[in-house]
């Protein structure tokens, strides 16, 4: 049997989630990119989870979310956030109103129980998120079967400003990386593009890092994480260096600027389990601690040979490649 995932119940947390096309085959076209893209938040929007950022790539996408600490949603929430995420056309939304006006403004013990259910639910949530996608996929491209190669992957990451800044910016750099653009704003299927094209959603999902900024201040902070400085905060004409220079001084111990590291595929991000300072992992492990074994007495665990990360920690230790 797969063991079950690692959830924070109760309290707000935040995940890096990462789900990959079967066989890993480049079947996202630029217009699959959209579609998943739109779908991603108007699901967010239905379930209450918030979108910190997002990246599809050609056979995967990555997604940094936040979902709220479980709090009891009004029967006029649930009927809203329902509509919306049905749309005006659906006869499932015009029996949810119907219902909602016969019961005097309230929804029957089980259909409130039905939708409840999906709120504030990372595993509902990607459930329905890869269900639908996958269905108007195949539908658009007449094949049937699975699209997904597995579950999804998820990250603990600890909701501090600066751990969740820097996945993020790991996550809207994945284009970069893969060398089809030299700049993430250029890149429309990230969750940067989409913030500096002024999306509502994706700058407030960015802003999150900190408190009562606005989004002049914030693009500057966060674009730093995107960009070695050179002179002007963020400019991306510096000439930076190639993938392979960066893990040869990573490897022989040298000083990188943390934007420099984030060039480089961390698997820590991917696969680290948890993600955050020595306090956080230590918790994570606590919590779930008897899904390891007994010989482990201790959680967090140094991301080796990464010191521009600083004093973040992991729960699992990489022993193959743990970035490259």
């Amino acid at each position: 049997m797969r063991k079950a995932r690692l959830k924070i119940e109760g309290d707000c947390a935040v995940y890096h989630i990462i789900t990959r096309v079967v066989g890993g085959q480049l079947l996202l076209d630029d217009i699959a990119k959209e579609r998943l893209r739109i779908m991603a938040r108007e699901n967010a929007r239905f379930s209450g989870v918030e979108i910190i950022t997002q990246c599809v790539m050609g056979n995967h996408f990555h997604l940094l979310v936040r979902v709220a600490a479980q709090s009891a949603v009004s029967d006029a929430e649930l009927l809203r956030r329902a509509a919306g995420y049905y749309g005006k056309k659906s006869p499932y939304r015009k029996q949810l109103e119907q219902t909602f006006s016969e019961f005097g403004g309230k929804l029957p013990g089980d259909l409130r129980t039905g939708l409840a259910s999906r709120m504030g639910d990372i595993s509902f949530y990607m459930k329905e998120l890869k269900q639908r996608f996958t269905k108007w996929f195949n539908k658009r491209h007449g094949r049937f079967g699975t699209l997904w190669s597995e579950r999804f992957k998820s990250v603990i990451v600890e909701d501090e400003p600066s751990v969740v800044s820097t996945v993020a910016a790991y996550i809207d750099l994945n284009p970069v990386r893969a060398g089809l653009v030299s700049d993430p704003k250029d890149y429309r299927w990230c969750g940067y593009a989409e913030a500096v094209a002024g999306d509502r959603d994706a700058r407030s999902g960015l802003a999150g890092f900190h408190e009562k900024k606005g989004w002049s201040f914030v693009s500057s902070e966060y674009r730093k994480l995107l960009f070695v400085k050179s002179g002007v905060s963020g400019r991306s004409d510096k000439t930076v260096l190639d993938r392979e220079a960066i893990k040869r001084v990573v490897e022989e111990g040298g000083e990188l600027a943390l934007a420099e590291v984030l060039r480089l595929r961390i698997r820590y991000f991917s696969d680290g389990v948890a993600l955050g300072s020595r306090e956080f992992v230590d918790s994570v492990f606590a919590e779930f601690r008897d899904r390891f074994g007994a010989h482990r007495k201790s959680g967090a665990r140094d991301l080796r040979g990464l010191r521009a990360l600083g004093a973040m920690k992991t729960l699992r230790n990489l022993q193959v490649a743990p970035f490259g």
